[in-house]
């Protein structure tokens, strides 16, 4: 998953402890994906990047934060005894790469159509044709419709990001755009558009969520109070508002 993203090492001003010991400081590393996680001017922002802050400080953890591209990222968390990278897609090909907290959103990637085509039908992929689908290169949706055998250049159209694909489904560039539902929800609110705008035809992918990852070898008690902190944050409804800033 190659996402463009810039790089931020950025202390979390408020949950830092006046004097913590190494075990207590918490390296949270993420990509730019936009909304669960991203980096604006003023550092790192975002669902997941919210909740944990959250979980944090109610683990009594202080907090330091990266945003990296991919590659850069599971790196720098490979180095870190403390880490924790996230948003990952918890599958069994990584079940034993990490220690799992979470899980912290749904993942579902669907194929959407503007709306107003109505003289678009498209039930199962099979039936795409010469239709044409707008998905980020290298994405996990991506490799997905590679695998289905839909053709680069012809079928697929491939986008440097969300916002991109998106842009060009509005001018008809393309006939539909894969993209996760959180992704669809906050692009056309960037754009001052209203939900109902696209409509999903396709869904490609929900059987995932997705989850905060530590090392293997991390302690299982940083796991465990991160868990709980995460498990209350359910509990008193501050995990759902907190969604329905970024997903409504």
């Amino acid at each position: 998953m190659n996402r463009r993203s810039c790089l931020a090492l950025l202390p979390l001003l408020g949950t830092r402890l006046p004097v913590a010991a190494a075990d207590d400081v918490l390296l949270g590393i993420t990509e730019n994906l936009p909304p669960l996680n991203y980096l604006d001017g003023n550092g790192p922002q975002g669902f997941s990047v919210e909740l944990l802050r959250m979980m944090a400080a109610g683990a009594g953890l202080a907090l330091e934060l990266q945003v990296l591209p991919w590659q850069r990222a599971v790196q720098a968390a490979e180095a870190s005894r403390n880490s924790v990278l996230f948003s990952l897609t918890r599958t069994p090909e990584r079940e034993a790469q990490f220690r799992w907290v979470g899980p912290i959103a749904p993942r579902r990637v669907l194929l959407y159509k503007l709306a107003s085509r109505k003289d678009l039908v498209l039930s199962r992929l099979a039936d795409l044709g010469a239709g044409r689908i707008g998905v980020v290169r290298d994405s996990a949706a991506d490799r997905q419709l590679l695998a289905a055998g839909l053709k680069p250049g012809l079928q697929l159209e491939h986008g440097l990001d969300d916002a991109t694909n998106v842009r060009k489904l509005l001018v008809g560039r393309m006939e539909y755009v894969a993209l996760l539902d959180w992704a669809a929800a906050w692009n056309l609110r960037q754009l001052r558009l209203p939900y109902g705008t696209l409509r999903p035809v396709v869904e490609l992918d929900a059987a995932r969520a997705y989850w905060y990852g530590l090392r293997p070898d991390a302690d299982p008690s940083l796991a465990r109070r991160l868990q709980a902190a995460l498990d209350a944050l359910r509990r008193d409804g501050r995990h759902e508002r907190l969604r329905q800033r970024y997903f409504r």
